[in-house]
Parts: structure tokens; sequence; C-alpha cells
């Protein structure tokens, strides 16, 4: 004969596995982590008896709105077994009359309803015919309405009056992810609270208490990682945490957690930022040749790079932030020893590059080969100089110009004062083809410095205009679109000679079009020009002149015989252009095809 099973084994045994998440679900505000500004504004609304009818939660998911919503109506009807305590309070050392219920979402009196499930008008009417009853056996009616944003426009009226002048013994409680979503008019209406993320390190400690009730053997890193990764979600943290237990089948290691969600190690992330900022592009594609054959995504190893570049930044601005202990040892110490050799201008160039090259790679056919261009474009520039202080060492040499940036060829000298010939021809393109061939901040300062010239290179012709065509030809030449459009459209000539340009001006001719016209001129002729506003009527505008002479090309065409004759073959047709044709002499002298009247070029 067999030994019997205790009963309590066999419980145990039948009893379901519960989630980490609903297992140590909160069940009054002692337990809830990170929430202390919503746990003091409603003990001290309790203790004073300045309860409101209505509050409306509001956060990411997980932070715990449900579950707040759940402890209010648990603290509004907290009633002690020994009737001590018979009042809405917040301290609630132990279970009370209803409090069991009301947690398993049982009790009478707490009517819990998902919004995104009853969007309609007769879910509230139902709320709304039920609120005028007194409860049954607890203080309050409270109304828990998940995801209350999910109601639809006729519901929220609905509620309105209700909500605004409830029965005493009825309180609402509600929860939405999407705060924009919900009337002003409901909002006016309640009391709002923001349920925040919770930070890092709290999470950490908290998942550490989780495992040590537990019995699981955690290290302290795999905890930093799942915590940063839940991203301020208590629910996530637990539920990876839970995945984590899973893989792990025994101590929940660093290495397993970051396979399990896909990241890179982070001590390989800071080796790939270090050789980005010594710009070492050789040893940045092993080291994301090896962490991709491993299995990582190249889009999350970016986003890991520019997570590290936040990180270095914010200890570069908060030191104290390199103490906070849900990040590795190595991940600290690193990160100080960036913080204090990069500047903040290449870590915020570093990031902005990083973060369009997510965008990059994430539409890319090829994520691999365009995160290697990521990496290529932020080593090449890992020692250039920031534009400010490229403007610093043209100034320390006396104003001269730089060399053409990504031209792909040598740099050319342009007769800079005190710069020799042989140095700026010597000094590397950043478009060349090795990354090592980029400007360092080295060569950079010693171009800077004073050379002793061996040839003074010629000045620079003084350009001459004498004619307005030549004018609008170099605003062509200069690509200066806006003042080509303007002297186009707004400007009709009276004079013109070399320096000097006097104008009348159209209606729509911008006010600061003389001084900026004065200015450009200046700058691209090399000489001063003085430009006048005149009385006079001027000539057309090029654009009124062009228009003239396109009017007139269609009144040739159109009374031309033959245009006249295919007009009246094909009614409803019109010319809509006129090309002039240009004989090419080749053509002639090769017997090409010519028109019956060659004199006539003003049709096509």
């Amino acid at each position: 004969m067999t030994d019997a099973v205790p009963a309590s084994a066999i419980e145990t045994a039948a009893a379901p596995y519960r989630v980490l998440a609903r297992k140590y679900r909160p069940t009054s505000f002692d337990d809830l982590i990170g929430q202390d500004a919503v746990v003091r504004t409603v003990s001290n609304a309790f203790e004073t008896g300045r309860i409101p009818q209505a509050w409306i939660l509001t956060g990411v998911r997980g932070v715990g709105k449900t579950t707040t919503a759940r402890i209010l109506a648990r603290a509004l009807n907290y009633q002690s077994k020994d009737g001590l305590v018979d009042r809405p309070t917040t301290r609630m050392p132990e279970l009370g009359v209803h409090c069991q219920a009301i947690m398993e979402s049982r009790h009478i009196d707490i009517l819990e309803m998902d919004a995104a499930s009853h969007t309609g008008v007769d879910d509230v009417r139902a709320i709304n015919d039920s609120v005028r009853y007194a409860p049954s056996s607890a203080r309050y009616k409270v109304y828990i309405i998940d995801e209350v944003h999910m109601l639809s426009t006729a519901a929220f009226n609905a509620f309105l009056k209700t909500l605004e002048e409830p029965p005493e013994h009825a309180k609402f409680v509600f929860a939405t992810t999407e705060i924009r979503k919900v009337p002003v008019t409901v909002l006016s209406r309640c009391q709002r609270f923001d349920l925040r993320r919770v930070d890092a390190d709290v999470l950490m400690a908290h998942l550490a208490g989780i495992a040590t009730k537990e019995n699981v053997e955690a290290e302290p890193e795999a905890l930093g990682i799942i915590a940063r990764a839940a991203e301020g979600s208590v629910r996530d943290s637990l539920s990876l945490f839970d995945q984590a237990i899973a893989h792990a089948a025994g101590v929940v290691r660093a290495d397993a957690v970051r396979q399990m969600l896909g990241l890179a190690d982070r001590t390989r992330v800071i080796d790939l930022f270090d050789s980005l900022a010594r710009g070492d592009i050789a040893a940045a594609f092993n080291e994301f040749r090896e962490q991709y054959n491993t299995g990582a995504d190249p889009v999350v190893v970016l986003s890991d790079l520019a997570e590290f570049v936040n990180f270095v930044t914010r200890v570069k601005v908060v030191p104290a932030t390199a103490d906070n202990v849900a990040f590795g040892e190595t991940e600290r110490l690193r990160a100080r020893e960036f913080a204090s050799s990069l500047s903040m201008r290449v870590l915020s160039r570093m990031w902005q590059m990083l973060l369009k090259g997510i965008t990059e790679v994430q539409g890319a056919t090829r994520p691999a080969a365009a995160a290697e261009m990521v990496l290529v474009r932020i080593a090449y520039v890992a020692d250039l100089p920031t534009p400010d202080e490229a403007l610093r060492m043209l100034d320390q040499s006396g104003g001269g110009t730089t060399p053409m940036i990504g031209s792909g060829g040598p740099p050319v000298s342009r007769g800079t004062p005190g710069v020799s010939a042989t140095s700026s021809s010597s000094m590397p393109a950043i478009g060349s083809s090795a990354p090592r061939a980029a400007l360092s901040r080295g060569q950079a300062e010693t171009m800077a410095k004073p050379q002793p010239a061996t040839q003074q290179a010629p000045a620079a012709p003084v350009l001459r205009i004498t004619t307005f065509p030549e004018l609008v030809a170099l605003a062509t030449e200069k690509r200066d679109v806006l003042t080509r459009a303007a002297l186009e459209a707004d400007v009709r000539l009276v004079k013109i000679e070399d320096g000097r340009l006097e104008v009348a001006m159209e209606r729509s001719a911008a006010r600061t079009l003389i001084n900026d016209l004065s200015r450009k001129l200046e700058q691209w002729t090399g000489r001063r020009w003085s430009v006048i506003v005149s009385n006079e009527q001027g000539e057309p505008t090029l654009r009124s002149q062009a228009e003239a002479a396109k009017n007139r090309r269609y009144s040739e065409a159109e009374a031309d015989p033959r245009v006249r004759e295919v007009l009246a073959k094909f009614p409803g047709a019109k010319v809509v252009e006129v090309r002039k044709i240009e004989l090419d002499q080749q053509d002639d002298a090769a017997g090409g095809d010519i028109p019956d009247n060659p004199d006539d070029d003003s049709d096509d």
C-alpha cells in the first residue's frame, strides 16, 4: 500500500503558475514604486477628508494605472476586521473586510469596465442607471473604467452630468494611456494624476527583491539590462524577468539576457564607440562584423551606440550620472574616460549622425552595408575640427580661405596671406580613399599657423559688370536663385554702369531688395556698388520682355498660312509652343531636310 500524498502537496501541484507581473502586483500604496507624488497627494486628501468624486490616471503602459485604481477602491472602502478602523485611509497594514474581494475583482460594489470593448452609449447608460442605488455592503460604489479614451463621443456626453454631480456614495476612477483623446469636459470634472516612468535603478532594486523571494540568483548587470529594456514600465520589466528566468534555467546572467533580447554586448559596443572616436575604421568594421555574425541586428547596434553616446553626454554634463548602479561597472568607468576626453560638440555631432543613420538603416534593403556606411561617416569626421574650431583656426591664420571640402582632389591655395602653396597642397581632402587621410585637428592647427610664403599670390581681378544681362548671369553663376528671380521679375532697368545701378521697382519687390543687391554685388565683384531707386519708368522687366517675345512668336506662328491651314483642318487645335530651330551646317552639307521657307524661322 502506497503512502498517502498530503492534500497541501496536491493543491500546490495543481495550482496554475502565475506570472510575476500578476503575482507581485501591488495591493497597497506602500507597494507602489516610483509614484511618490500620487501616494502623497491621495494620502493627504484622505487624511483631510478632501476626497473628490472622480480621478483620472494616465501614463505609459505598465506603470500601474489599473493597479492604482484598485488600491484606491480598497482604500475608499477599508474596514478592518476588528472594527477599529472604519474610514477611508491609505494605511492598510492588514486585509480588511472587503479587501480580498476587491483585489480579486469580484466585489459587487466595485465595477470594472473595459472601455475598449464597451464603447457605446448603452454601456454608459447602464452605469447612470445603477449609480443611483446605494452600495450593498461597501462604503462607496467605485466605478473603474480602463482605457476610457476609447469611449465614443456620445458616450462621453452621456457621462457628463453623472460625473459632475454623482451621488455621495459613488466614486469614479478612469485610466488611460491617451490622455489627449479624453474630452476637456471630462478632464475638468476629474483630479488628474500622471503616473511617471519608473527609474531604472528603482526597477533594478525591485527586480532584485523579487529574485530573492523567488529564490532565483541573478547578476546585477542582468537586472540592469532588463530594467533599461523595460523603459520605465514595471509590468514589462517583470515580464522580461520572467522570460529571462525561463531562458537561463538557472542563474540569470547578463550574456543570456543580451542573447534573449537580441542586444549586443555592452563591452563590445563600447569598443566600437572607441574605434569610431579614434577614427579607426578597420577596427570599427571588424568589431561590427563580429557582432553581426553573432546575430546582432544592425539597427540594434547603432541604437546601442546612440544610447552610449547619450550616456557619455549625460556623464559629461552631470558627472554623478556615472554612479547609477543600473549601468555596469565597465560602462560607467569608460563613460567617465570618454566624457573627459571628448568635447560636447563632438558628442553632439556623433549623436546627430547616428540618429540619421538609424533611420537610413531601417529603410535599407541591406541593413548591414548601410550600417557600415554610417560607421564610415562617423569615423571620417572623428578628428576633424568642429565648425567653430575651423573658423577660429581661420581667424588665427589671418582670414584665409579653407580648401574645398569633399572635392575629391587636393585643396588648391587661393592666395591666402601667410600660407605657402606647398603646405596648402599637401593637405588631404576629406573625400580621399583612406580614412586616415582626413584632416586631423593637429594638421589643421599646423596649417592655421602663419608660414613663411615663398611667393605672394596675385590678388584676384576685380569683376566688371556693364550690362543688366551680365548682372543676371552673375547671379545665375553664384547660384543665387532668389536674387536672379527678383532681378527678372521685380526690377526695371533705368541705367547701369560699372559700380552703379539705377532701377525702378515693381510693387511685388521685397523691401530689402536694394540693400541685398548692394551687399551681394560688393561680394561678387570685389568693389562697392551704388544701387539707386529711380522715379523713372525704366525698361520693362526681363520677365515682361520674355512674355512679350513669346506672345509675338505665337502671333507670328498663328499668322503663318501653313499653321492656319492646319488649324482649319483640326477644329479645336491651338498653338501651344513655338520653338526656333537652328540649322546645322553639317546637315546642310549632307543634304538634310530643309523647310520649305528657310528664311522663316519664327515657327515650328
